[in-house]
């Protein structure tokens, strides 16, 4: 399999689910602004989604992916089903329990993640309301996370890739039309989440058919919990929920100090954080859902060799491809944010607050990214504590540095203590993989890194002296001769990067990689 391949049609299928997903966010943009509503719904799809994280995406796929391509590999088919079969099941069943505790929990989940909104009677029912509709989405997400996991360890990474598309299309539906036909319009956000969950579960249907692992839940989860190899995945997923948890808790904290804040403070962290999602899914992501099956084969069968250099080439091409990302969001910040969001109810203090969020988030993309590729290094071994150790100390670095920053940048503060301490995680994680002979790097990278270094400050300069030949927040009525003039500049910026980096010699072969 060519993994640059690969991750070229990962990262398209991922671009696709970034431009509907900014489609949708513009469209809640314009209608609802940075507002005590917008709050109420990003606080509301906020819990089931540190809960997803928690417990799908995060806990779950890191202890169940190298456990599943370790039955692929060696115990063969029907072992492989019986060990999918057990897991939906005890899934199914928590996920159930999880949903039903959640509807009725709302107002201790609302006041715990944003204690702030008590103080608005309003606000707080709204969010409470939204979150009691949304909660359901941690199951149907949950079982598409477990459907994800079986067709990546199979190499079928297309439809996981796309999935998210469909609940940014109903979204995009539901602000459009069903907000129309509500007493409290907002509410159409959190039906749409519902409405988005179904359909991607609905999708993964026929590609786990054609593959032969379609799980079949059974109503005896007690049977399901004596199968060895869910015991296997329960062992490492408990350590796997501490490593997460330690990220979400941080989010779940910052989420509350926000919350404190000035009104639209939650909104624009929210609106930042989704253009820093456009590098950190199309790469991050990407190549974590790459590499994770190819690291748990390799080390199933032995091969070190490869395992080293799986994780080479992940970092080879993060530095490529996000360091320039970061570059282009703290030279470009106020752009971006006025052709995205500058318009209807998402004013000129929006753009100007939303920017500075987002430049805070640039400085620590690249710590973001890299442990997304340096964590799998440590899971396809089955190696959770690692993590966890790290992850803690994480949490209580970042705290720290909120302290401090916090009084003096507000929820600008909140976005650099995230970023800061994403990049202290990936150092650690680093030298943890050396000093255990995990990861020897191949010869090249001194050189590489001062070639790219040249790249970017030409980049840097170029975007400076261009962005500052307009004035961004003075055309919103100019909307689309403002969106040439970014695309335009954001041309330029891409050829003079990758022109520079030609011209010292780097060259596309140098990049592919080739696993069995």
């Amino acid at each position: 399999m060519n993994l640059l391949k690969t991750l070229a049609t990962i990262s398209g299928m991922t671009m696709l689910s970034r431009i509907t997903g900014m489609i949708r966010d513009m469209l809640i943009a314009h209608a609802f602004g940075a507002s005590a509503y917008t709050d109420a719904y990003n606080i509301a799809f906020r819990i089931p989604n540190l809960l997803r994280r928690l417990f799908a995406e995060g806990a779950f796929s890191q202890a169940f992916v190298p456990i599943l391509a370790e039955y692929k590999n060696q115990q063969g088919h029907d072992a492989t089903k019986t060990l999918v079969d057990s897991v939906a099941t005890l899934l199914a069943w928590s996920l159930l329990l999880t949903s039903l505790l959640g509807v009725i929990g709302a107002p201790l989940f609302v006041y715990a993640l944003a204690s702030g909104f008590a103080s608005d009677p309003d606000k707080f029912n709204v969010t409470v309301v939204m979150t009691r509709i949304m909660f359901p989405y941690i199951g149907m997400i949950s079982l598409v996370a477990l459907a994800g996991g079986i067709l990546n360890t199979w190499r079928e990474f297309k439809i996981p890739a796309f999935t998210p598309v469909l609940l940014n299309l109903s979204f995009i539906f539901c602000s459009l039309v069903l907000s129309r036909f509500l007493h409290q319009p907002v509410y159409a956000l959190a039906i749409a989440v519902v409405i988005g969950g179904i359909l991607q579960l609905l999708i993964q249907i026929p590609a786990l058919i054609k593959i032969g692992m379609l799980p079949s839940v059974s109503f005896n989860p007690r049977h399901a919990l004596r199968d060895p190899g869910v015991r296997r995945v329960l062992r490492n997923m408990g350590p796997a929920i501490f490593a997460v948890s330690a990220a979400q808790f941080s989010i779940l904290i910052n989420t509350n100090i926000a919350s404190h804040l000035p009104a639209g403070s939650v909104s624009w962290l929210s609106y930042a954080d989704r253009l820093m999602e456009f590098p950190t899914a199309m790469l991050g992501v990407a190549l974590g859902t790459i590499l994770l099956p190819s690291l748990a084969k390799a080390n199933s069968i032995g091969d070190h060799d490869e395992y080293s250099s799986l994780l080479d080439w992940g970092l080879r091409l993060t530095f490529l491809l996000a360091l320039p990302a970061a570059v282009g969001l703290a030279t470009l910040s106020e752009p971006l944010t006025a052709v995205l969001f500058h318009n209807g109810k998402f004013d000129t203090t929006a753009v100007t607050q939303t920017s500075h969020a987002l430049v805070a988030y640039g400085v620590g993309l690249i710590g973001l990214i890299l442990v997304k590729i340096l964590a799998p290094g440590f899971y396809a071994k089955q190696n959770i504590k690692t993590p966890v150790k790290i992850a803690l100390g994480v949490l209580a670095a970042t705290q720290l540095m909120n302290y401090f920053f916090i009084p003096r940048l507000a929820h600008v503060g909140l976005a650099l203590s995230v970023g800061l301490g994403a990049c202290l995680n990936a150092f650690i994680l680093f030298t943890s993989l050396r000093r255990h002979d995990i990861y020897r790097p191949r010869p090249g990278w001194f050189l590489f890194f001062i070639k790219q270094t040249g790249a970017l400050l030409t980049m840097a300069g170029c975007a400076l002296s261009l962005s500052a030949r307009v004035s961004w927040l003075t055309m919103q009525n100019q909307a689309i001769y403002r969106s040439l003039c970014l695309s335009a500049i954001l041309l330029i910026c891409v050829t003079v990067y990758f022109g520079c980096l030609f011209a010292m010699g780097f060259r596309f072969r140098d990049f592919r990689l080739v696993t069995n």
